[in-house]
């Protein structure tokens, strides 16, 4: 059958997907989430599951919980990344489904029912939720959801102190923006993440006149309509994973970006795994270029436009 509404981008060969798909994944700007929908009002679902356990049965108990009774369910997921559980979760939540294996991917088909305490308890589990140890909001699935992620801590510690105008990309749970605000030199900082889940918990978590906080994709932000130009500085700890793959290209472009958004004689900021190449884009893209610090696997260096 065609699908016409879909979570995430599964593979066009594995579920036929209608062309004008309502999208509810939170990894896509400007999606609608599944959580605002009344109970059973949707007709069908196509998902790609999330990796993580947790964000994944949350996830699962989402769609089932907003989908009528009887309606189509299709979910798939890698093997390797939480395929192999698929029936089984659904099975814990009451869902029998038909399982087959294409492509690399287990495939679930079902009709949705379910166990309502079971889907109500794995909503709870995987819903936002404070943390003692990182001192802000949080939620399974977004970036460095349960711990500081080492690289940000390095990056913290070496951040100088910023004036003017900037952006942080892949803000994330918003570890970084609290760094760069305590300057009162900063005038303006816009947060940009292309998670829906982690801008919700920026809103919690910065709580700062200053704090522009923008759910996009970084690499597509248009500087002009957003006030994004010209800015002073640009500090970010880019993401290199995409479909759970490495990719190189993700901090590249967030390093073009950059280099778009700032003024003459503005700074770039950037921490990352010692081993991505990323100086020949920055050599690219700015007038002076030096490396800051290196410690435990991780790198921190500065462009000057």
């Amino acid at each position: 059958m065609t699908f016409t509404n879909l979570f995430g981008a599964p593979p066009s060969e594995l579920a036929e997907i209608s062309a004008d798909a309502r999208q509810f994944s939170p990894l896509f700007p400007g999606a609608e989430n599944l959580h605002d929908l009344a109970p059973g009002s949707l007709k069908n679902l196509a998902m790609l599951a999330p990796p993580g356990a947790i964000e994944r049965r949350h996830s699962l108990a989402l769609a089932l919980r907003a989908l009528a009774p009887g309606a189509p369910f299709l979910v798939l997921a890698p093997k390797d990344k939480g395929g192999g559980r698929l029936a089984r979760e659904l099975a814990e939540f009451g869902c029998a489904c038909n399982e087959t294996s294409k492509r690399h991917h287990r495939i679930c088909s079902a009709e949705a029912d379910g166990d309502q305490a079971a889907i109500e308890a794995a909503i709870a589990a995987g819903a936002p939720r404070f943390s003692d140890t990182l001192g802000l909001w949080t939620q399974p699935g977004v970036f460095s959801w349960d711990r500081i992620d080492p690289g940000s801590a390095f990056l913290i510690r070496h951040l100088p102190e910023f004036s003017g105008r900037g952006a942080d990309f892949g803000c994330g749970l918003g570890l970084l923006a609290h760094a760069i605000l305590r300057s009162e030199r900063v005038k303006a900082l816009a947060l940009v993440d292309i998670d829906r889940r982690a801008i919700e918990l920026c809103r919690r978590n910065v709580a700062d006149e200053r704090a522009k906080i923008v759910w996009a994709d970084a690499r597509a932000v248009n500087p002009q309509i957003l006030g994004l130009d010209s800015l002073d500085f640009v500090a970010m700890n880019p993401p290199f994973h995409e479909g759970g793959a490495e990719s190189r290209a993700l901090g590249l472009a967030f390093i073009d970006k950059a280099a778009a958004m700032l003024r003459k004689g503005g700074q770039c900021w950037l921490v990352a795994n010692r081993h991505l190449p990323y100086e020949a884009a920055l050599a690219r893209n700015f007038r002076e270029v030096r490396q800051v610090a290196e410690e435990g696997g991780y790198k921190i260096v500065e462009g000057r436009k």
